[in-house]
């Protein structure tokens, strides 16, 4: 089977919303979605905030990243972060997500990023794994913090 890949354009944002789902439902977390096609669509393609690829198998999706990119003083150089990966259940197996990650480091490349990161949930041992295999490493000295919803506008208003 031949794998290629495309960039998501707008009329594609149902299909996008339908992958978060599905993966939000992998991760058990789709109580947490609150992203609707509207929202997806002025986020992804009218402010541009962050890119969506598809894998096809045969022209059918069949997986999808959602990157965009960050910025490491550090390095003086813009990174890439991966916020999504996610490979349909039953097209696991085929390298798919290995190819998917190939083809952003590609991109991490010809963009002239300094380096590529992403998030894994602790539980998700399959996943561990698999990055680790790449050559990944866990960022164990960080911590991840967060502010969202009333706490965020808490510490805005304050």
């Amino acid at each position: 089977m031949a794998l290629t890949f495309r960039y998501a354009e707008e009329a594609d944002t149902p299909l996008i919303l339908q992958f978060i789902r599905e993966l939000a439902d992998y991760e058990h977390l789709l109580d947490q979605v609150v992203a609707d096609e509207a929202i997806l669509a002025e986020q992804l393609f009218e402010r541009k905030n962050a890119e969506v690829l598809f894998a096809l198998e045969d022209g059918r999706e069949v997986g999808f990243t959602l990157f965009f990119h960050n910025f490491s003083t550090f390095l003086g150089r813009s990174g890439l972060y991966l916020e999504d990966l996610y490979v349909r259940p039953a097209c696991r197996g085929k390298g798919y997500g290995r190819a998917l990650l190939q083809k952003l480091a590609s991109i991490a490349q010809e963009r002239g990023c300094g380096r590529m990161e992403w998030w894994c949930l602790d539980w998700n041992a399959p996943s561990i794994a698999f990055y680790k295999s790449l050559g990944a490493e866990p960022m164990e000295d960080w911590t991840v913090y967060r502010l969202s919803g009333d706490t965020l506008r808490r510490l805005a208003e304050s």
